[in-house]
């Protein structure tokens, strides 16, 4: 029982535990090497049920050492309880857990216990719980788990609203190999929400320049540069948030909303041609990202600030027919949803040997635009539903593969009941027969011993004699009783009682050789009734398994039948409610895309008629001043005529024009 409860501890605790009992790891089971390879494929069900069945087994025997799963038993405890915990099986792993912190066990033990139960309870998403786990640790931690309990109490902490002790935690933390970046980013998350502003962007800063090739350590960079650029972008500080965006790779996972945000860092300096750079680029990626959608927008916004009305209406055109289009992908989505399409997408076969097998979903022709759904799909709330879903369709599949075996196991009975009862009858009999014959043999080897023992103390040489000897001396009494009454020569007495004497002498003399002769012979006949009787033993299995592999399972199947029977209905049920969970989730989010790009289509409408009577208007303005500025240069041209012929014309004489 304590081996059974301390198997919940983890995995690492379990191989350090197993490695004194058998350092070589040779595998001597195939049946358990089996499970491990499920195990090591992710199959934790198939691998949870291969040892409990295994170890069932195992336990029924009468000699279990004879078993060579014996040789891997306490492995196989320690591995059934860590596939259960990678299972999901919490409740039971914290319960395991809890009756261990009561136990008597080691300091260390206990402390990476109540480690790993602060741990369950902390997935669940149950931090009190977690906090009170955490508390139980006193004295000596585990070397190896000693910045892991750190990492932890530093998340439980920020979970509670402690964020001084989590920020003072973390802060050897960002030393430690594996938790440079994540150490530094949650402990500038602290701070900042304790109110700790310049120390808190000192440490995302800290964390947006940790130095690594890993996707986990680049990933955490990019994220903290992003926050921290969109906390000064959104504290009025943008040429401060622009170099931190800057930083974020092109194309990483948070590049888009990187490139809109560097976007309106310069728009909110009035920098709009520099902003258009980002902008411009973000604007050409895939248009169901939502930065894309509103870089869309931006681009011509930019455009109608520098004055270029013309292109940003062709701009907020180009978007509007963007819009309508995303917006009758999604009605097809949130229809195909419905229809149940998106959960017979989910469940396919082939998609889930890949990783990714969830942004290869789009690629499915008859598959919803799942792309609108990698947001949600990387959640953690959805992704604990779907693998709940996951989990319940692959026990309903189970299901059904059960009752066909059990139907291929009502099978294989018949045809061996069908094989097995027309030869029973004619082994039964022949067995009888040797059997009774071998009783005889051995109640003769049994007198032959006694009397060989009885021998040891009063010696009797006439036991021993050959048959020859016997016959002989028989001849010799019968024909001392035919020459009784008969004359005969002192000549043939005397042969005769010579040759009694010879045999008699002989028999009485070579005696103690005999002896030992006999007992030799009898050790030798031993050895010969030892395989009779392993041949008798193994003859009885082997008729015991026959029967036994036809007869006395019709109960048991008929039981197992009935339980798989009560199964399927619930899990029926379960499926279905599950299903439409999700199914709910995945709708609601479409529709609140569609939701945001139809508000994006309304503005979109009247900034493309804003523009267009801005161009307008702006063609009227140079048409107007087109011509206000010929019809100046024309009256300034006839003015300059008529000056000019002025100065041509003769002048009269003053007394002539007054006479005139």
């Amino acid at each position: 029982m304590f081996s059974r409860i301390m198997c919940l501890l983890g995995v690492g605790f379990a191989t350090s535990c197993f490695a004194a009992e058998a350092p070589s790891g040779e595998l001597k089971d195939l049946f358990f090497g089996e499970a491990l390879y499920y195990a090591h494929q992710g199959d934790y069900f198939d691998a949870i049920a291969r040892l409990d069945a295994e170890l069932w087994q195992h336990y029924g025997l009468d000699d279990p050492e004879l078993d060579s799963f014996y040789f891997h038993v306490n492995q196989a405890e320690f591995s059934v309880g860590d596939f259960e915990l990678s299972y999901r099986m919490h409740r039971r792993a914290g319960r395991a857990v809890e009756a261990v912190l009561e136990g008597n066990v080691d300091e260390a033990v206990r402390n990476e216990a109540a480690y790993r139960l602060a741990r369950i309870y902390f997935q669940k998403d149950q931090p009190v719980n977690a906090l009170h786990a955490l508390e139980r640790i006193q004295g000596r931690v585990p070397d190896r788990i000693r910045d892991d309990l750190s990492f932890l109490r530093a998340q439980v902490y920020m979970a509670t609203g402690r964020f001084a002790e989590a920020a003072k935690i973390l802060e050897p933390l960002q030393r430690a190999d594996g938790y440079a970046g994540f150490a530094a980013y949650n402990r500038g998350i602290a701070l900042l929400r304790d109110n700790e502003q310049t120390a808190g962007i000192r440490a995302l800063d800290q964390a947006g320049q940790v130095r690594g090739t890993q996707r986990g350590t680049l990933a955490i960079r990019d994220k903290a540069n992003l926050v921290l650029g969109s906390k000064l972008l959104d504290g009025d500080r943008p040429e401060e948030a622009k170099q931190f965006l800057e930083r974020v790779r092109l194309q990483g996972p948070f590049s888009t909303r990187a490139l809109l945000g560097s976007g309106w860092a310069d728009a909110s300096a009035e920098r709009y041609e520099r902003a258009l750079v980002p902008w411009s680029i973000l604007a050409k990626r895939n248009v169901t990202d939502e930065s894309v959608q509103e870089a869309l927008l931006a681009v011509p916004y930019a455009y109608g600030k520098l004055g270029v009305y013309g292109k940003a209406a062709l701009g907020y055109g180009s978007a509007l027919e963007a819009f309508g289009g995303e917006i009758d992908k999604l009605d097809r989505s949130i229809k195909s949803i419905r229809e149940g399409k998106f959960l017979e997408a989910l469940t396919r076969e082939e998609l889930k040997q890949d990783k990714n097998w969830m942004v290869k979903l789009r690629s499915l022709p008859e598959a919803p635009e799942t792309y609108y759904l990698m947001q949600l799909m990387a959640s953690h709330d959805f992704q604990a539903s779907l693998q709940n879903y996951l989990d319940l369709e692959a026990l309903r599949k189970r299901l059904v593969v059960w009752t066909e075996d059990l139907d291929a196991y009502e099978d294989l009975i018949a045809v061996r009941r069908a094989y097995y009862e027309p030869l029973l009858p004619d082994i039964d009999a022949q067995f009888r027969r040797l059997d009774s014959r071998m009783r005889l043999r051995m109640e003769q080897r049994d007198r032959l011993d006694e009397r060989l023992q009885a021998m040891l103390i009063s010696p009797r040489p006439g036991f021993l004699a050959t048959a020859e000897e016997r016959v002989i001396t028989e001849r010799i009494s019968i024909l001392e009783e035919q020459l009784k009454n008969t004359r005969v020569s002192e000549k043939i007495l005397h042969r005769i009682r010579r040759l009694k004497g010879l045999i008699h002498w002989r028999i009485h003399t070579e005696y103690d050789q005999r002896l030992t002769d006999a007992h030799q012979h009898l050790r030798q006949l031993d050895g010969i009734v030892e395989d009779l009787r392993n041949q008798y033993t193994s003859f009885v299995r082997t008729r015991q398994a026959a029967t036994q592999s036809y007869q006395g399972h019709e109960t048991a199947i008929r039981q197992q039948r009935r339980r798989v029977r009560d199964v399927r209905e619930p899990v029926k049920n379960l499926m279905a409610r599950q299903g439409h969970m999700l199914e709910t989730m995945a709708v609601n989010e479409l529709e609140r895309r569609r939701t945001r790009l139809e508000e994006f289509q309304i503005k979109a409408r009247f900034a493309m008629a804003d523009s267009y009577d801005r161009a307008t208007k702006a063609q009227a303005d140079r048409e107007a001043k087109a011509l206000a500025e010929a019809a100046k240069a024309k009256a300034s041209s006839e003015a300059e005529e008529r000056s000019t012929g002025e100065a041509e014309a003769p002048s009269e004489p003053p007394g002539e024009s007054a006479a005139q």
